[in-house]
């Protein structure tokens, strides 16, 4: 079958993002099928980042028709909001001319079931939607939207996606429940997390050596790892105040915060205001994703922020999963579908949101807690391999797909 794969931010494995459509572009392509997948050029690598015209390339193997248009971490919300106009009014033109047996379209932003619809109705074809975020409730609860009309036109978009879609795939438990609760049948929805790469991350060439060398860290020193975004959800500084509070409590632990995004000026000030930068703590640029597996090689455990908001419970976080990938123990500061996993089956450690003292308090019982620690890494190993596979997601995301042409067909 031919899929039309609508992903506004596709990321190749040299990406510093999510490469879960590219996974799952990949896994259709080694079951046999063909895909085009329609994306832009704003999380792509650098030699696609000045295109003036949409442009058809291969990607990593993976078949893309690229709509020029520009994206970066913290951009307004008006410039975005733009950048989705800008890809939706060039994406219905390239659906047109690419006929399918089924498309698929992955949101953020919710904006992109307005092409996947128009692809559905011009070639006939079944629509499957995933929701990698519950929109518009996130932006609303965040207050990034705060227009009664907008509200409503984001709602009835949002209705209109889940409903004209043969299937929903939702990221969480917590996001199919918000999609049940619009009215979509519990049979036409399908939770599939985020994933753990356990080739990827656990092969035995990766070697954070370099890294600790870098830090001029002993092997066995503590080392607490952020890799990710400093953006307006994630709350990095919490991570600032551990790292003052943990040079009286636990002054051989340090940290490492790798990544881009808005509030990094902001996290920086705050270390050098708490005398922590370069001391207990240090901040370096993102790194491509090829390079993760390093940083977790070197690190004791991993960790995964967010504010102190309980509509970011439902989230999938790429970090919760490739921690586990690499056997190493998450350590998180929120609620939710995560933090159960984590009480239920000690594969790390849940911290207070708004408490960071006594959150390092915790971190430090934990740390120099030898057996506890090691079994926190076998237990983050056992998830990985039995719950949350690359390999068993993919496998379930092709099987719904052929599916869902199979059923239209016998129509």
């Amino acid at each position: 079958m031919h899929v039309l794969y609508l992903m506004q931010y596709f990321v190749p494995p040299n990406g510093t993002w999510s490469t879960r459509s590219y996974e799952f572009a990949k896994e259709l392509m080694a079951r046999g099928h063909d895909v085009t997948v329609v994306t832009s050029n704003g999380m792509l690598p650098a030699p696609y980042k000045n295109l003036t015209k949409t442009i058809i390339s291969s990607v990593d193997g993976v078949r893309c028709v690229i709509i020029p248009v520009p994206y970066a971490t913290g951009m307004p919300l008006f410039q975005r909001i733009k950048g989705y106009i800008g890809y939706n009014i060039s994406a219905f033109q390239v659906v047109a001319q690419h006929p399918a047996d089924v498309v698929f379209a992955s949101s953020a932003p919710l904006t992109i079931a307005i092409p996947a619809i128009w692809a559905k109705i011009t070639h006939c074809i079944p629509m499957v939607f995933e929701v990698r975020d519950l929109w518009p409730e996130l932006p609303i609860a965040l207050g990034a939207v705060r227009n009664p009309l907008l509200k409503t036109l984001a709602r009835l978009l949002e209705w209109i996606a889940y409903h004209a879609s043969e299937h929903v795939i939702a990221l969480s438990p917590g996001m199919a429940q918000g999609v049940h609760a619009r009215g979509l049948k519990q049979q036409r929805i399908t939770v599939i997390p985020n994933f753990s790469d356990i080739e990827f991350f656990s092969a035995s060439s990766h070697d954070g050596s370099w890294v600790r060398q870098k830090l001029n860290l002993d092997a066995d020193a503590p080392l607490v790892l952020y890799a990710g975004s400093y953006g307006l959800l994630n709350n990095v500084e919490y991570l600032v105040h551990v790292a003052k509070e943990a040079t009286c409590l636990f002054p051989e632990l340090r940290f490492l915060i790798v990544g881009k995004g808005v509030k990094k000026e902001e996290v920086m000030r705050l270390a050098r205001e708490f005398d922590v930068l370069d001391k207990n703590l240090w901040i370096w640029d993102a790194v491509p994703k090829t390079q993760l597996p390093d940083l977790l090689a070197a690190a004791t455990v991993a960790s995964s922020l967010f504010i102190s908001l309980k509509a970011m419970w439902n989230n999938s976080a790429n970090k919760f999963f490739d921690a586990l990938a690499a056997g190493k123990p998450i350590i998180i500061n929120y609620g939710g579908w995560q933090a159960d996993i984590i009480e239920e089956t000690g594969a790390g450690l849940v911290m207070p949101p708004d408490d960071p003292k006594e959150g390092a308090l915790l971190l430090t019982r934990f740390l120099q807690d030898p057996q506890r620690l090691k079994m926190a890494s076998h237990n983050a190993k056992k998830l990985a391999a039995e719950r949350f596979s690359r390999d068993k997601a993919a496998e379930e995301f092709v099987t719904l797909i052929e599916r869902v042409v199979a059923d239209r067909q016998s129509k």
